[in-house]
């Protein structure tokens, strides 16, 4: 170890294979765990030489009742409704927010993180941009001990609480009801694979499918960047294709109007040759011609439960050790998607 390293709870708790919400109950004495445990950690961090982060602690303690918001992008429905859940929640419970925008970049996202963390934000609400795939920001955030929660664009491999819809259930849903009208050549249409949303959405697509013996060998998965350029490019090479898809699920309900947009173009007609549906209930879904089917995700309620659970993490009224909330969907047919009418 490196002279004037300072050790870390993290480094801890990785010597004793616990979490570091334990290593932090333990240190103050918290008669929530076992006094074996609390033994070992302090013996641990007495061997180790560790030192309390006074400048952290003093930090909580005398709190600038802000919360920092990082979304994808402004301008998304589902997002301003995010935005909307926390917002409110947070003024309640006496606390504003600063709010920033990564445009979908991973270098954005980053220097957010560093804008809000220095102006002393008490805790950090973070929604992933699609380019962000490597994790090395947050877990210097879990390292500082600065506290945040994820949502929706969420990872699994940072020890945070994240809140997220039942994006498997919803895929399943809206991917078993095309099966119900028909379909049998249902391709997914997916935003970057890294997503943890594109993963969930495909595996409920995966087993709608397997439930009417179409196996993942038979399935057809293609994958777009989000961009209008490359959502045009993709969908033209589905339709041109010689054995193409009688039905499309799209990620998203904006790449899922870029489709229609081009089967228009093409003189295919929707759903009568190929049925269409997305995920999220943007408002244009409900208007396009035809109604778009989709899978309706309570955005302002994963505002609400994000903020909420941060905000009783930061006061300690519920223990930091991370937790999952997974919100229900719910399935929205309308006439994209129906071909027996």
């Amino acid at each position: 170890m490196k002279k004037g390293h300072q050790v870390t709870m993290k480094e801890i708790a990785k010597k004793l294979n616990v979490s570091v919400s334990t290593v932090s109950r333990a240190l103050k004495d918290s008669p929530e765990l076992h006094p074996d445990t609390k033994k070992r950690v302090v013996e641990m961090a007495e061997s180790m030489h560790y030192q309390p982060n006074l400048l952290a602690q003093s930090l909580r303690i005398s709190r600038s009742k802000v919360l920092g918001v990082i979304v994808p992008e402004l301008t998304s429905h589902f997002f301003s409704s995010n935005i909307s859940g926390i917002q409110d929640t947070a003024y309640k419970r006496g606390y504003n927010i600063m709010i920033c925008q990564s445009n979908e970049s991973f270098e954005q996202e980053k220097a957010n993180i560093k804008i809000l963390v220095s102006s002393q934000v008490d805790g950090l609400l973070i929604s992933l941009s699609r380019e962000t795939k490597t994790y090395e920001h947050l877990k210097e955030l879990v390292d500082r001990e600065i506290p945040f929660i994820m949502f929706d664009r969420v990872t699994e491999e940072i020890p945070v609480s994240r809140v997220t819809v039942d994006d498997a259930h919803g895929a399943y849903l809206v991917v078993h009801h095309m099966l119900e009208q028909g379909c049998r050549k249902i391709a997914y249409f997916s935003g970057p694979e890294d997503l943890y949303i594109s993963k969930k959405r495909k595996e409920g697509y995966l087993l709608a499918l397997s439930e009417y013996g179409i196996s993942e060998e038979e399935s057809r998965t293609y994958i777009t960047d989000l961009t209008l350029e490359m959502n045009r490019e993709i969908a033209l090479e589905i339709i041109n294709e010689k054995n193409r898809p009688d039905g499309i699920f799209a990620m998203i309900d904006p790449l899922a109007v870029d489709v229609m947009m081009v089967l228009k173009e093409n003189k295919i007609r929707i759903p009568e040759d190929i049925a269409l549906a997305g995920f999220t209930n943007n408002p244009t879904s409900a208007v396009v011609e035809p109604s778009l089917t989709t899978v309706s995700q309570p955005g302002y309620e994963m505002g609400q439960l994000a903020a909420n659970h941060l905000l009783d993490q930061l006061e300690e009224l519920v223990s930091d050790d991370p937790q999952s909330f997974v919100l229900s969907t719910t399935l929205m047919v309308r006439n994209s998607s129906l071909k027996s009418k």
